[in-house]
C-alpha cells in the first residue's frame, strides 16, 4: 500500500459511441464529414468498467485511440476554467475535452506513470499522457487547439485497466501503489513535447517499465534516429 495519500474523486463519468456528423459537400474544413466518439454523456448509476474500455463507450480510430493502455481517458476539472475563458463559452459539461473520467484532486504535476488507483470495484493504472489530436480542434472550431493543450501541459492522462468492475460517478480514487515516483505526467509531456532534443531524457523514460509501449516506441525510435517526427497529422489532421 502506498503512504502518500491523494484526495482524488471522480466527479462524472461519460461513455458514447461513434457518430457522424458534419456536412458531405462542406468547403470549410471544420464543417466536413468526421466520424467520432468525442461526443459523450454522463452516466447516471453504476456502470462497468472493462479491460478496453467503459460499457456504452467506443472509439472511432482504434489505430490511435482506444485498446488496453487508452482504455479510460482521464481529465481534471481543475483546468476547465482556463479552457472555458479560452475558448470563450459559458457551456462546458463534463467531458467537454472527450474525456471518460472528469477528476477533482489530481493533476498533472502530481499524478506518476505507473500509479495504481482502486476506484470502486475496479483497479486502474497510469499508462501515458494524453496526446491531444485535430478531433478536440474540430469540436470546438479551434484549429490550434489540441497544440495549445499540448503545450500548455493540460493534457490529462490514460488509465489501463489491471482488475475490471463496476464504478460510479462519485467514486473515490485511492492510490494503491507508486512504482515510478520519478516520472509524473508533467515531467513524461516535458520529455516528449519540450525537451526534444534530451536524448539522455528520452532514454530514462523510454526505460520506465509502466509506460505505454506506443509512447516507448515513439521515444526509441527518437533515440535511434536523432530526430523528431512530425507532430503535424496529429495536431491538425484534416482540419487546415
Amino acid at each position: 500500500m502506498s503512504n502518500i495519500v491523494l484526495k482524488a474523486t471522480v466527479l462524472s463519468i461519460q461513455i458514447g459511441m461513434p457518430h457522424t456528423v458534419g456536412q458531405r459537400d462542406a468547403t470549410e474544413p471544420m464543417d466536413q464529414l468526421w466520424t467520432t466518439g468525442f461526443f459523450k454523456h454522463s452516466v447516471v448509476g453504476p456502470v462497468q468498467l472493462r479491460s478496453l474500455n467503459l460499457d456504452g463507450d467506443g472509439q472511432a480510430d482504434l489505430k490511435n485511440h482506444g485498446g488496453p493502455e487508452k482504455a479510460v481517458n482521464v481529465y481534471p476539472v481543475e483546468h476547465y476554467p482556463y479552457w472555458q475563458q479560452v475558448l470563450g463559452t459559458a457551456e462546458f459539461p463534463f467531458g467537454s475535452l472527450g474525456e471518460n473520467f472528469t477528476t477533482e484532486g489530481l493533476l498533472e504535476t502530481e499524478v506518476c506513470l505507473g500509479d495504481i488507483f482502486e476506484v470502486g470495484e475496479a483497479l486502474v493504472q497510469v499508462s501515458q499522457p494524453r496526446q491531444p489530436c485535430w478531433k478536440l480542434a474540430r469540436r470546438w472550431r479551434r484549429k490550434d487547439l489540441a497544440l495549445r493543450v499540448q503545450e500548455s501541459g493540460r493534457t490529462g492522462w490514460y488509465f489501463r485497466v489491471i482488475r475490471e468492475g463496476t464504478i460510479q460517478a462519485g467514486s473515490r480514487l485511492m492510490l494503491v501503489e507508486r512504482p515510478c515516483p520519478e516520472w509524473t505526467v508533467a515531467s513524461a509531456n516535458d520529455v516528449m513535447h519540450r525537451r526534444t532534443d534530451d536524448i539522455q531524457a528520452a532514454q530514462s523514460l523510454a526505460m520506465c517499465p509502466a509506460l505505454a509501449v506506443r509512447w516507448r516506441e515513439t521515444l526509441n525510435k527518437r533515440i535511434e534516429t536523432k530526430t523528431v517526427g512530425s507532430t503535424t497529422a496529429r495536431l491538425y489532421g484534416p482540419n487546415l
